[in-house]
């Protein structure tokens, strides 16, 4: 057993393995671990983590979380399904008030039953090496079964929790049925000093499924780090639309690989990033175009502050296979100091010959002419930047479908530029 000191990466992560490597999908997880181990963490050398140094960030593992995955019904009568922490409400395994073709299991139970659905979905090939860390030392998680043409009006709440000083690798899987639609809505608690979380959620959506995916991920402390991924593959005639909101705090890469296998899929993603004194976001999208009819739109706004670093890296691949393919992926930033930095990487790799695609990245500061415009008609000039500072963020919200879901996060960045103009305020003083 792993004593409950830090210990450095190798060694940490090897024992870990050691330990989790008999407990279910003994094979996902040793091709796994095969794949991240002569790699190691991933440094700058890797060219798609050049921004984000992980194995400087994780000099040292933290002790792993031993807790379980949990099920409750929350006060808005969201099926909130909560991993590795939080009140138990319910025994590790148990459910309470799934909707109708709803099914919800916990990743442990269906890994040590081998499940050959869950088996067969769990571990999308991303080629990512913490992606790869957390296939081989996943614990628990959540496992969504949504039956074929259920429409879910409940949202389903998928919600993390970490202590201090922890380590965690966490997992969920949400399988939608053919023809179903439902609401995913992904949660992580504020986390403290010294957590360090690696956390995939992977999707299935089955032919003509339809998923509208809303991730909430501020706020963190300095000094914790945060690997969030998504995998989502495709059916035909499939639709996810997903948007991400990220506060910054600490270190935090949000990765997602998007493989629209069937024809006519769609998918969508967008977020908003906002970062202050020494946070740094790294935001990185693979999507792979590999069937005909296929669209995409990729719209993402970054605001940076202080001395933070933010990080956009998108990359679409259409194959040959996929004509007529029409994608569209965009990145803006806003630079709000002189130490903010601002890093975008947009590409395209086309091999079909009748597509429509076009990407753009843009970064710059506040337009002194609409600052002025707003204080010539009575607004401080703090005032008048905190408006056209949310107009900028609220632009990655508008694909967001439900009116409820886009308004609790515009309150989320209107309460971080609230935080931003007090601290300017007492700075002053």
């Amino acid at each position: 057993m792993m004593t409950a000191e830090k210990l450095a990466p190798n060694r940490a992560l090897a024992a870990l393995f050691g330990e989790r490597k008999s407990c279910g999908a003994v094979d996902v997880r040793a091709i796994a671990w095969e794949a991240f181990s002569p790699r190691g963490l991933p440094s700058r050398r890797s060219e798609s983590w050049h921004y984000t140094d992980l194995r400087q960030a994780l000099s040292e593992i933290a002790p792993p979380s031993r807790e379980s995955a949990t099920f409750q019904l929350d006060q808005d009568e969201r099926l909130r399904i909560v991993v590795w922490g939080g009140e138990f409400l319910a025994e590790p395994g148990a459910l309470v008030a799934a909707p109708e073709g709803v099914r919800v299991q916990s990743l442990r139970d269906a890994l040590t039953q081998n499940d050959p659905e869950v088996i067969a979905a769990l571990a999308p090939a991303t080629g990512d090496p913490a992606v790869d860390l957390n296939a081989a030392l996943m614990q628990d998680g959540a496992v969504v079964r949504i039956a074929p043409g259920a429409q879910i009006e409940r949202p389903i709440a998928l919600v993390t929790t970490l202590q201090a000083g922890i380590s965690a690798f966490t997992r969920n899987l949400v399988i939608v049925g053919e023809g179903a639609k439902a609401t995913i809505l992904e949660y992580a608690s504020p986390l403290l000093a010294g957590a360090q979380e690696n956390h995939a959620l992977v999707i299935k959506l089955g032919r003509g499924a339809r998923v509208e995916h809303v991730a909430d991920f501020s706020f963190g402390e300095p000094g914790c780090v945060r690997v969030y991924s998504l995998a989502a593959e495709f059916g035909e005639a499939s639709t996810l639309n997903s948007t991400a909101l990220i506060c910054g705090g600490g270190l935090i890469r949000r990765q997602v690989f998007a493989r629209l296998s069937g024809a006519r899929a769609t998918a969508r993603f967008s977020g908003a990033t906002l970062l202050k004194e020494r946070d740094h976001a790294d935001t990185t999208l693979i999507v792979k175009h590999l069937a005909p009819h296929g669209v995409s739109r990729e719209k993402f706004r970054t605001i940076v502050d202080g001395e933070a670093t933010g990080v956009f890296q998108g990359k679409a691949s259409v194959a040959r296979a996929a004509q007529k393919t029409d994608g569209v992926m965009q990145s803006k930033a806003l630079l709000l100091s002189d130490g903010a930095t601002m890093n975008n990487k947009p590409e395209l790799e086309i091999f079909a010959d009748d597509v429509t695609c076009g990407h753009g990245a843009t970064c710059g500061r506040l337009e002194t002419d609409q600052v002025f415009y707003l204080m010539a008609r009575g607004l401080p000039r703090q005032e008048a930047e905190a408006l056209l500072i949310e107009g900028f963020a609220n632009e990655a919200l508008t694909d967001v479908e439900c009116d409820a879901l886009r308004e609790e996060l515009s309150g989320k960045i209107a309460t971080w530029l609230g935080e931003r103009e007090l601290a300017s305020m007492r700075s002053i003083q």
